[in-house]
């Protein structure tokens, strides 16, 4: 009796959990937040009632018409002053777009104190950005803002929240890959080394000293209604990193992963400083060189060793990512195949497509040196090397920069000319086919998952278990696969009656629940090792070896709170247990 309470424990625990959308990853232990800036909100507002007139989404549009009618009460004066100031602008910027012409204001959006406030801050020079033609536009912001806006934002704000949380998947899948790929988890704290001097008791002998200040590096995500269709704004303001984005943006397949990435890399190089400048003077050469066909790339050393890195991690992930589902892909087709003729052709598709791809990275790299990134080739050669390693790329970083040898990176762009040009024409003909449509990463795990979820909610499990094993050979190692499996199997033990047959069925549960745990990297989801180690120990209670289990359940609990996780569950088994014995 006590061994069927006990399976009906561990399947309880299943169905409640998967009963909601699977486990995402708690961001915040990855320095992500997703909330909205009520000085963006106010800024972009701002221009609203000033008359600009941008492409927004559907949801967007939907907020603008809300936004417009209660812009009808705004005093006729004040709307005067904000469409006379826009107005001159857009006459200093006959060309650019509305998106480029928004820009700037964004960015002075962060030059400003947290609303209601909106003061000017002292650390606006810290700012990226030509803003000197947009500051002059605070003070008509923060009266905006108290005669206008304030009397609605707190309603706003619930709008901004529901488009936050559509974020949020998306949001996950873009950091779990990116960090999956490098191996490492980012520098969530950065330390400031102060000198302090003070006098001795005497007051006559100076006392110089150090002191250590940690200060929190932050990543936001800001869902904004009002930003451009298809735009992304990032500012960097010391620690804190924003990526502005409108509503239902796809983060994984968009420019906030640059934005994140730039977020992961920077620290890794300022620990490095000092190797880089050892080769300030090469790093100068490539610059200079790029610098005589567009002035408006910084010659930082730095920056340009940042953002190589940054354009390395963006394009070869995607490579990496697409030349494995194809060779996955691949390998199944030729697997049902019985003609050699057949399978040979095959492989030869698998070699088009791999070669289409590395044309496409190397174009990507291309404009990225062209836009100052004149490290990317290196770097991409070097990350190559990392893929199935398994090193992290924090550890691996200064081996990086001691083999660099820059004169070597002079001739990338003529090397890669070839390659270039095919990928330019593969990436026309694609536009022409489909003009809304980019080259971007195609990472079909998470829908694929959500899919085969629907059909386990059936209880069609030997159809479930089909096709998470044919995810798990294009896939072999992903962790949330290995714990879907372990699921299924856990729920189709129920309806077994032979005890024999249900005990297989749990042990290959727990066989699954454990490759989740071997599998794990720096970047794994948490709430996945918490639920794994969780469901894994339920199997050893049922299976009666209960010393185990409570270890195991130990474990979870070690993993914390955190969101989507099994905490609670674990410490009731636990405190359970303790009374039993």
């Amino acid at each position: 009796m006590k061994r069927v309470l006990q399976l009906a424990a561990i399947l309880i625990f299943s169905v409640n959990v998967f009963a909601q959308t699977p486990p995402g990853l708690d961001l915040t232990n990855y320095g992500v937040r997703i909330e909205p800036d009520k000085r963006v909100m106010t800024v972009l507002a701002a221009l609203e009632a000033a008359g600009i007139d941008t492409s927004l989404t559907a949801e967007g549009e939907n907020f603008r018409q809300k936004l417009k009618t209660d812009l009808l009460s705004t005093s006729p004066d004040l709307r005067q002053k904000l469409v006379v100031f826009v107005e001159q602008y857009k006459r200093r910027h006959p060309k650019a777009t509305n998106a480029e012409l928004i820009a700037p204001f964004v960015s002075m959006a962060y030059s400003l104190a947290p609303a209601p406030d909106l003061t000017d801050s002292p650390r606006s020079t810290d700012l990226p950005g030509d803003l000197l033609d947009v500051l002059d536009f605070a003070p008509l912001v923060r009266e905006f803002y108290r005669r206008q806006f304030s009397q609605k934002i707190d309603e706003y704000v619930k709008d901004y929240q529901t488009a936050g949380t559509d974020l949020r998947p998306t949001a996950g899948a873009m950091v779990g890959e990116l960090l999956d790929y490098l191996h490492t988890r980012p520098q969530l704290v950065s330390i400031e080394r102060i000198k302090t001097e003070s006098k001795d008791a005497k007051g006559k002998k100076t006392i110089t000293q150090t002191e250590t200040r940690e200060r929190e590096r932050r990543f936001y995500i800001i869902p904004e209604m009002l930003a451009p269709k298809n735009t992304i704004n990032f500012v960097n303001v010391g620690d804190n990193y924003y990526a502005i984005v409108p509503p239902k943006t796809d983060l994984s397949q968009s420019e906030a992963r640059r934005a994140y990435l730039q977020f992961v890399v920077d620290p890794l190089v300022l620990n490095n400083a000092k190797d880089i400048a050892t080769l300030r003077a090469g790093i100068k050469t490539l610059l200079d060189e790029q610098r005589k066909r567009n002035a408006e790339i910084s010659p930082d050393v730095f920056l340009a060793v940042s953002r190589s890195l940054v354009a390395a991690t963006e394009a070869r992930q995607i490579e990496f990512e697409k030349t494995n589902i194809a060779t996955a892909q691949a390998r199944r087709k030729i697997d049902g195949m019985k003609t050699e003729p057949e399978k040979l052709a095959v492989s030869a598709e698998l070699d088009a497509v791999k070669k289409s791809l590395a044309d496409e990275t190397a174009l990507q790299l291309s404009e990225a040196y062209e836009r100052g990134a004149v490290l990317s080739f290196y770097f991409a050669d070097q990350l190559k090397g990392l893929e199935d390693s398994g090193f992290d790329i924090a550890g691996s970083l200064r081996d990086i920069i001691l083999s660099l040898d820059p004169a070597k990176e002079a001739n990338r762009l003529a090397q890669f000319a070839d390659a270039r040009k095919r990928a330019t024409l593969a990436r026309e003909e694609r536009r022409k086919n489909n003009p809304t449509q980019e080259f971007v990463v195609e990472n079909p795990v998470t829908k694929k998952l959500l899919e085969i979820d629907q059909i386990t909610r059936t209880k069609n499990y030997a159809e479930s278990e089909k096709q998470l094993k044919q995810l798990l050979d294009a896939n072999p190692s992903e962790s949330r696969i290995h714990y879907a499996l372990g699921r299924v199997a856990s729920l189709s033990a129920e309806s077994i009656a032979d005890t024999d047959k249900r005990n297989n069925r749990l042990a290959e549960a727990k066989t699954y629940y454990t490759n989740v745990i071997r599998s794990a990297t720096p970047a794994t989801d948490a709430a996945l090792l918490s639920l794994s180690y969780v469901a894994l120990a339920r199997i050893y209670e049922y299976f009666g070896d209960t010393g185990y289990a409570a270890k195991i359940y130990e474990t979870a609990i070690k993993i914390g709170n955190v969101k989507d996780g099994a905490y609670n569950e674990a410490v009731a088994a636990r405190d359970r247990l303790v009374k039993e014995q």
